[in-house]
C-alpha cells in the first residue's frame, strides 16, 4: 500500500514514524516512564499529597513507583477532580493539579453528558496536538501522497473565548489549537495549507465561515488535497448548506465579490484580500452543480474537487449516522477515518489509512498520557442492579491488554487528571508492534432508561438503523438526524424518538417504521417492560425541517463550537426538548407489543 516519498524535503515523514515505531515497540516501558515523568513534574501538588503524602517519588525506581501509584490513588471521575479544577478557574494559583501554571482551561462539547466541563490546557496540549496530526499525516502520505504547496479544505471554526472569574481563558480545546503555534507550525510541516484565512475559522459565526469556506474551497478547487474537519457531522452540514448556497457562491467567483450573508467586517476584509473576479471558473462550478442536482448531489465532492485524495475526519462513534450521507457527496473517493482522542488526552493514531473507517483502529501513543484499561464483561441480561450492562474488573496497564476484550480507559495526563475514568468502552483489536490497537465501541454512559431497560447510544443507533431501513425501501425520502428522549412524567414512562426527514413519505410507511424501531430494541429489560406494559409503546416524533440546525444554535449559543459539535443521541435538556415538541409536526405510536 505504500508510495515513496519522492521529495527529500519531507523528512519529518520519516522521522515521525520512525520516532513512533521505536516507542511502539516499548510501550510497556514507555508507559511505565510516561508516568515517572508526570510524577516528577507535578510531584507536591495538592491532590498527590492527600493520596501519597510526603513520599519523594523522584528517589523511587519506576515500576516501583507504578505498583505504588496504581495502588495509593483512587481511581476519579470528573467530579472528583472537579472542585480542584473549579478553585484553579476561581484564580487559586497554589499548585493544585499541576506544578506548572494552568492558565487555560478547554470546554468539553458537553453533548455526551448534557453539561459542559472545565478540563487543563497546557503547552502539552498544543504540542501532542501537533505530534498526532503529523504522525497521522505520515502514515496518509504513505497511502495517499499530496504535493507540496497544496491545499486543504477544512471545514474548522473556533468558539468565542471568555475569562473565569479568576482571569483563566476558556475555549474548546480546538479554539486554543487553532490559536496556538502549533497550528500554524503543522501546515509549515506538512506543506499543506488551508484554504481560509484565520479571520473565517475564528469569525464566531459558523454560518458565515461555512459560506466562507465553502467559497475559497472552490475558488483554490484544483488546488485541494484533500477534505477534512474534527466531526464527520461539520463535513455533511457543510455540504448541505453548499445545496442550498451554491448559485451565491459562483456568482462570487465570478464577481470577485461575497454576498451580504457574510457581514463580519474582518471576515469581509480577508476574504476580499484573497478573491478576485474568475468568470472561467464560475461558469465550470455552475455547470458541475446543475448536473449533481440532477443526482441528488451524488459525488459532490469528487466533482467539485477533482485532485482531491480523501475525506478525513473522525467517523466513529456518535459520528456513524453521518458516514452514510458523507459517502454519498463523496462518490468513489476514500474515506479516512481520523484519529482517536478526546478533551482529556489524545489516545491512538490511525495507522492504517487505507482501510475503511468500518475496520479502523487506533494505535495508543504511549508518550502522550499514562493509560490503563479496566476490564468490563457483559452483565447476565437478567441483572438489574448495575448502571449498565457492564461488570467491572481491575484496571490493567497497557501492556497487560488482552486482544479481544472490552474495556473503559483510565487517564493519568500532564494536564492534572490522575486516574480519570474516561467512560469510553473500547476493544483491543490487535497491537502495533508493543501497543494496542483499539476499536471504539460506544460511551458508556447509559443514555435511555425508564425501570429496568438498559440501553446504550449503540442500542439506538443499531434501533434507527433498522427503522431507516424501512424508510428507504418504502419510501423516498432520507433520515437528515435524530435523538432520544426518555419519558417518565407521564406513567407508563415511554421512549420518544425524533426524526427530521427530507422528502416526502406517507403516514402509514412512518408507523412503519415506528413498530420495527420499537420491536428492535433487543434489551431483555425493555422487551420485559414491554410485554408487560410497565413502558409504553415507542413514540416516533417527526420535526420540521431545519430543526436540528436549531439545536446546533442553541449548543454554539451556550459555547460550544461548530468543530466540537455533535448530536445529543439522547437529551433530557429542557431547552433542546422545547425546540423539538415545538417543531414535531406529526406523531406515531408503536404497535409492535399490542396496544
Amino acid at each position: 500500500m505504500e508510495t515513496k516519498n519522492t521529495n527529500g524535503s519531507r523528512s519529518y515523514e520519516h522521522d515521525s514514524i520512525g520516532w513512533f515505531e521505536d516507542i511502539s515497540e516499548k510501550a510497556g516501558q514507555v508507559q511505565t516512564e510516561t508516568l515517572r515523568r508526570i510524577l516528577e513534574l507535578n510531584w507536591g501538588v495538592e491532590y498527590l499529597k492527600k493520596w501519597l503524602g510526603d513520599i519523594d517519588v523522584r528517589d523511587m525506581d519506576a515500576s516501583a513507583l507504578e505498583s505504588l501509584y496504581t495502588s495509593l490513588v483512587p481511581l476519579a471521575s470528573h467530579a472528583d477532580l472537579e472542585p480542584f479544577i473549579n478553585r484553579i478557574a476561581d484564580g487559586d494559583t497554589a499548585p493544585l493539579l499541576t506544578q506548572q501554571p494552568i492558565t487555560l482551561l478547554s470546554l468539553s462539547s458537553g453533548t455526551t453528558e448534557g453539561r459542559q466541563k472545565y478540563v487543563p490546557f497546557t503547552d502539552h496540549s498544543a504540542r501532542t496536538t501537533l505530534q498526532i496530526f503529523s504522525l497521522a499525516a505520515a502514515y496518509r502520505s504513505r497511502v495517499y501522497p499530496i504535493r507540496e504547496g497544496g491545499r486543504i479544505l477544512e471545514f474548522i471554526y473556533s468558539s468565542k473565548q471568555f475569562k473565569t472569574k479568576g482571569g483563566l481563558t476558556v475555549g474548546t480545546a480546538t479554539t486554543h489549537y487553532y490559536a496556538s503555534q502549533e497550528f500554524k507550525i503543522k501546515q509549515e510541516k506538512t506543506k499543506c495549507f488551508t484554504c481560509s484565512p484565520p479571520e473565517v475559522i475564528s469569525g464566531g459565526d459558523y454560518k458565515q465561515s461555512t459560506y466562507c469556506h465553502l467559497l475559497l474551497g472552490l475558488y483554490f478547487g484544483d488546488q485541494v488535497e484533500f477534505i477534512t474537519s474534527t466531526f464527520a457531522y461539520s463535513i455533511v452540514q457543510a455540504f448541505r448548506a453548499f445545496e442550498d448556497v451554491w448559485r451565491e457562491i459562483c456568482d462570487d467567483i465570478k464577481q470577485g465579490t461575497l454576498s451580504e450573508r457574510v457581514t463580519l467586517p474582518k471576515m469581509r476584509k480577508a476574504v476580499l484580500a484573497i478573491i478576485s473576479p474568475n468568470p472561467s471558473l464560475a461558469s465550470r462550478i455552475e455547470e458541475s452543480c446543475k448536473e449533481l442536482e440532477t443526482l441528488n448531489w451524488l459525488g459532490l465532492i469528487t466533482k467539485l474537487w477533482p485532485n482531491a485524495k480523501y475525506v478525513y475526519s473522525i467517523m466513529t462513534g456518535s459520528m456513524q449516522p453521518y458516514f452514510k450521507k458523507l459517502r454519498h457527496y463523496a462518490g468513489g473517493l476514500a474515506l479516512v477515518s481520523a484519529d482517536y482522542g478526546s478533551t482529556e488526552s489524545w489516545i491512538g493514531a490511525n495507522v492504517d489509512p487505507y482501510l475503511p473507517p468500518e475496520d479502523v483502529t487506533f494505535a495508543v501513543i504511549p508518550t502522550f498520557s499514562y493509560f490503563e484499561f479496566m476490564p468490563l464483561f457483559r452483565e447476565n441480561q437478567d441483572c438489574s442492579s448495575a448502571i449498565d450492562d457492564f461488570i467491572e474488573d481491575e484496571p490493567v496497564p497497557l501492556s497487560k491488554v488482552k486482544v479481544g476484550q472490552e474495556y473503559e480507559i483510565v487517564l493519568t495526563t500532564f494536564t492534572g487528571l490522575y486516574r480519570c475514568r474516561l467512560g469510553d468502552v473500547v476493544e483491543v483489536a490487535g497491537f502495533h508492534k508493543g501497543t494496542p490497537k483499539l476499536n471504539f465501541i460506544c460511551r458508556r454512559k447509559l443514555i435511555l432508561t425508564i425501570n429496568i431497560d438498559k440501553n446504550t447510544e449503540k442500542d439506538l443507533q443499531l434501533v434507527v438503523e433498522k427503522g431507516c431501513q424501512v424508510l428507504m425501501s418504502k419510501g423516498r425520502a432520507e433520515l437528515v438526524d435524530f435523538t432520544s428522549h426518555a419519558e417518565i412524567e407521564k406513567q407508563p414512562g415511554h421512549y420518544i424518538i425524533y426524526w427530521e426527514i427530507k422528502g416526502e413519505v406517507e403516514e402509514g410507511i412512518l408507523g412503519e417504521c415506528c413498530k420495527e424501531m420499537d420491536a428492535s430494541f433487543s434489551d431483555h429489560g425493555y422487551v420485559v417492560s414491554r410485554r408487560t406494559n410497565s413502558i409504553g409503546p415507542l413514540e416516533l416524533c417527526v420535526v420540521k425541517i431545519g430543526t436540528f440546525k436549531k439545536i446546533l444554535d442553541y449548543f454554539i449559543g451556550n459555547g460550544s463550537a461548530l468543530s466540537q459539535f455533535k448530536t445529543p443521541r439522547c437529551t433530557s435538556n429542557q431547552g433542546i426538548l422545547k425546540i423539538l415538541n415545538g417543531s414535531t409536526i406529526k406523531r406515531f405510536f408503536s404497535t409492535a407489543y399490542g396496544k
